[in-house]
């Protein structure tokens, strides 16, 4: 454990070192600040009574979140693409699979370095509908559920790029791909209105399909299984990648 998190805190730290993490931060809460801000003077224009069923905290909060999930799933790539095949270009990933340390270490603290950005990422946005406290009556369990579904979405999403970064060496195609997949894993939902078996396996693929659930407040082992294992096989998948170069 030690190891995993030395490992951990040089990932960290080399992700914050660099321009493209704050880059990154601060384009994302730009543009998630004003689309907050556009939802909120929407609400404010067009108040929900208590007969509707969308409340502020659907509505601002969800709102916010469901756009979030398509920011992330451009921003991600560029935050994974580093991790494995930079290493690789640099030649540094030669010594680190020589060394006396396990392939497991290296991959969980690899990832649990990325988790730290995503820690930072989910902070920011919980401040902004949090703001809301003040004069409003908040539902603070769908604002949580909806935080809790963007975090399982994001280390999955990032264990799914870690693992296309340790297929090559260079970066820009580690993202490229890294998108591709994602984007694959992304559209699966539009899929899943197929008839049949078909659309009911798309559906419990579609990456999107799960959070929307957790959005919307309804919390379901199925929806926080499916984040857990996507994120488990595809670490393990990184595992196997490095296992071969290895040997």
């Amino acid at each position: 454990m030690p190891i995993v998190l030395t490992i951990a805190r040089t990932e960290a730290r080399r992700i914050f070192v660099s321009p493209l993490a704050w880059t990154v931060l601060a384009v994302l809460q730009s543009i998630l600040g004003v689309v907050f801000l556009l939802l909120i003077l929407d609400y404010a224009q067009n108040p929900r009574g208590p007969e509707s069923s969308v409340g502020l905290s659907d509505y601002i909060g969800g709102g916010l979140y469901s756009f979030a999930t398509l920011v992330l799933l451009l921003v991600m790539p560029l935050l994974t693409m580093r991790l494995f095949a930079e290493e690789r270009q640099n030649g540094n990933l030669t010594l680190l699979l020589a060394s006396p340390v396990s392939l497991i270490e290296i991959v969980l603290g690899k990832f649990l370095g990325l988790f730290s950005f995503i820690a930072a990422t989910i902070l920011l946005l919980a401040a902004m509908p949090l703001m809301l406290l003040v004069g409003s009556n908040l539902d603070l369990g769908r604002i949580a559920a909806g935080l809790l579904g963007l975090s399982l979405m994001m280390m999955a999403l990032g264990a799914a790029g870690l693992y296309v970064s340790s297929l090559t060496r260079e970066p820009t195609i580690a993202a490229v791909a890294s998108f591709g997949l994602l984007l694959m894993l992304w559209l699966m939902q539009v899929l899943s209105s197929q008839p049949g078996w078909i659309g009911k396996l798309l559906g419990y693929l579609a990456i999107v399909g799960h959070f929307e659930n957790l959005r919307r407040g309804i919390f379901s082992s199925v929806d926080i299984v499916y984040y857990l294992l996507f994120t488990v096989l595809f670490l393990w998948l990184a595992v196997l990648q490095l296992d071969s170069e290895r040997n």
